[in-house]
């Protein structure tokens, strides 16, 4: 395969994002956001997906972190959907399951070029710190939305919130490692049967 690699740049009214990703790098992050909780959840992403990824994000957080979360996950899913380019030789299809203490997710993702999500998290509380955990789905939505990927996030228990999301991103992470894994079988073909995804 080629080499990876993508930056994209948002910049709307509500926000000005930069995000730049290595599919097949060593889980190294570089952040800016303003969010922390966020940020350690995009580290998750990095480190268990081997994703070197680098986000730097402004944005009306003076009103809420919403338009800054949503649009950081439509930057990424256009940096890996560019990233990844024509999918040949990719195995395509990944998932995982992940524990933390209590908490147990499972996470389905398929490279399928076309967007869909469901999202089954039933946090126990709505806010971690200051973070309104509604906002993952926003961050989800805007990934699949742009990364023309189909993800399916089911948290299967979990008593503690922060338990809930860490699971769910590593699980994310982990199963983003497997998808875009390169199936030596598979050699500079599409894997589908349509011929192109």
């Amino acid at each position: 395969m080629s080499e990876r690699k993508a930056t994209v740049t948002r910049d709307t009214l509500e926000t000005q994002i930069t995000v730049s990703v290595n599919l097949d790098g060593s889980g190294t992050t570089d952040f800016d956001t303003g969010i922390p909780f966020l940020e350690h959840m995009l580290d998750q992403i990095a480190r268990h997906g081997m994703i070197d990824l680098n986000i730097k994000a402004t944005g009306d957080t003076h009103i809420d972190a919403h338009h800054t979360v949503e649009d950081i996950g439509i930057t990424f899913g256009q940096a890996v959907s560019k990233a990844v380019g024509d999918k040949k030789g990719i195995v395509r299809y990944g998932h995982a399951y992940v524990p933390l203490d209590e908490a147990l997710s499972r996470v389905v993702v398929d490279f399928s070029g076309r967007p869909g999500l469901e999202f089954h998290v039933p946090f126990t509380r709505g806010r971690v710190g200051d973070f309104d955990v509604d906002l993952f789905h926003e961050f989800f939505q805007g990934f699949v939305n742009h990364a023309n990927v189909t993800v399916h996030v089911d948290n299967l228990r979990g008593d503690n919130s922060h338990h809930q999301a860490e699971t769910v991103f590593k699980a994310f992470g982990r199963a983003l490692r497997m998808a875009l894994s390169a199936d030596p079988r598979m050699a500079g073909i599409t894997p589908s049967t349509k011929g192109v995804l």
